[in-house]
């Protein structure tokens, strides 16, 4: 079968942006694509510790009964001392949050100039119709159905999970505190509020613990692309191959403005990498560890 014009000219634009793209990755050398700051690379490095620590505090508090909870407790130091440290964890998450959002402010005066040009611009976090069309070319592409879809610099499920931590700092934050200070909030609040905070805080926190140890665990590090491990939150760096790859409309538009060598660097030397995997891999075994304990309790040992 003879290919029409329209195939030829999009073969022929697919091969040009190749060598294109090639000729970058061999200009460049080793170089590797800066994806993340250090200040979001120790936000997250930051928050990962804080968000296992509530984690393990909190299940073991909500499944104090099971086996593997009493014993965790006595590790932590006692029930009551668990709840100490989870309401300092939840502190470090909350001081987290602020550092972000005082972060995203610094960010529009230095580069965005106004809110809506951050919130409504290419890069942002906010989902849009975009989102939608590559979530059904995704379930297209899963089914063989369609080509692997061109994401761009922030793909739907990433944003899904950026703003399901707004939703946590709002609903399991807000109702941790009622339970951390139920004699204040009883000024203006009505008793039985209490007993709703607590039934709210301890589901959702079921269901987020749940989310991050299985949806997010597989959506970052167990996808075939990635597996076993994606590290590039820790490291903030890319190598060019890998950025072509998942981002292909990131890397062509900086490309075609001349911008990728501005985002360059130098690779992390091989202890560094090796470090922050082992952090990884703790964080990694700590979460399934965690997913199991949660399992048996439901199925074996629910109250």
């Amino acid at each position: 079968m003879t290919p029409s014009p329209n195939q030829e000219s999009n073969v022929t634009a697919s091969l040009n942006r190749s060598s294109a793209t090639a000729h970058e990755e061999e200009h460049h050398g080793g170089l590797e694509f800066v994806r993340f700051v250090p200040l979001e690379r120790g936000l997250h490095a930051t928050m990962v510790v804080s968000f296992i620590t509530l984690a393990l505090t909190g299940m073991t508090l909500k499944f104090s009964y099971t086996p593997w909870a009493r014993v965790l407790s006595r590790v932590l130091g006692g029930f009551q001392t668990a709840g100490y440290i989870h309401r300092f964890a939840a502190l470090v998450m909350f001081c987290i949050f602020v550092t972000h959002l005082v972060s995203l402010r610094n960010l529009k005066n230095r580069k965005y100039g106004s809110w809506s040009a951050l919130i409504l611009g290419p890069n942002s976090m906010v989902p849009g119709s975009k989102d939608g069309r590559e979530f059904v070319e995704t379930m297209k592409w899963f089914l063989g159905k369609g080509p692997r879809p061109q994401y761009g610099r922030w793909t739907y499920w990433e944003k899904f999970d950026y703003f399901a931590v707004f939703w946590g700092i709002f609903i399991i934050g807000s109702t941790g505190l009622c339970l951390w200070f139920p004699v204040l909030f009883t000024r203006v609040l009505p008793g039985w509020f209490i007993n709703f905070a607590t039934i709210i805080h301890s589901d959702e926190a079921l269901l987020a613990t749940g989310f991050i140890f299985t949806v997010h665990f597989f959506n970052t590090h167990l996808r075939p692309e990635k597996f076993p491990m994606d590290v590039v939150v820790f490291t903030g760096q890319m190598p060019l191959a890998e950025l072509r790859r998942d981002k292909p409309m990131e890397y062509e538009e900086l490309v075609r403005k001349g911008e990728l060598k501005r985002h360059l660097a130098e690779p992390h030397p091989a202890i560094v990498v090796k470090l922050i995997r082992g952090f990884a891999w703790v964080a990694l075994s700590i979460g399934f560890s965690l997913v199991i304990g949660i399992i048996y309790a439901m199925i074996f040992a629910y109250r």
